[in-house]
This record gives C-alpha cells, structure tokens and sequence, in this order.
C-alpha cells in the first residue's frame, strides 16, 4: 500500500510538471505592465503569471497573520 501511494504521488508530481511546462511553453509572448505610471520589464506572460502566483502565496498568509492577530485582541474572554 505505501508504494502505491508513492506511485500515486510520483504521477500526480509528473503531471503537475507537465501541465506547469505547457502552461510557460505557450505563454512566451512578451508584455510590459504599467502601474501607477511605473512601467515595468518586458517579461513572457508566463513569468509574470508566476510572479503574481508565488507574490499572493506570501502576502495572503501575512494578511491572514495580521487580521487574526486583530481579531483575536479585539475578542474578549467570556468570563
């Protein structure tokens, strides 16, 4: 059983791969944001898909920390 899941692992792991190494392979064309009047470098679209998906990954969980945190100073024990 452990090796079927290792199995079942190792093939979810290569067709995640797999479909991220299409996803980049037809998204080379090249574009330049604009923001606020800052325009940034031309990158292929499939970096800057990237970028935003690992730039969320971090500022979701601070936002999360921080509002927890608030949220748990403004809760009052019941006793």
């Amino acid at each position: 059983m452990h090796n079927f899941k290792r199995l079942l692992l190792g093939v979810f792991v290569l067709l995640l791969v797999l479909l991220i190494l299409a996803f980049v392979l037809e998204n080379q064309q090249v574009v330049s944001l604009m923001f606020l009047g800052w325009s940034g470098p031309q990158l292929p679209v499939s970096m800057v898909a990237v970028l935003a998906f690992l730039i969320g990954m971090v500022i979701g969980p601070i936002i999360g920390w921080i509002l927890g945190r608030s949220y748990r100073r403004v809760r009052k024990p019941l006793v």
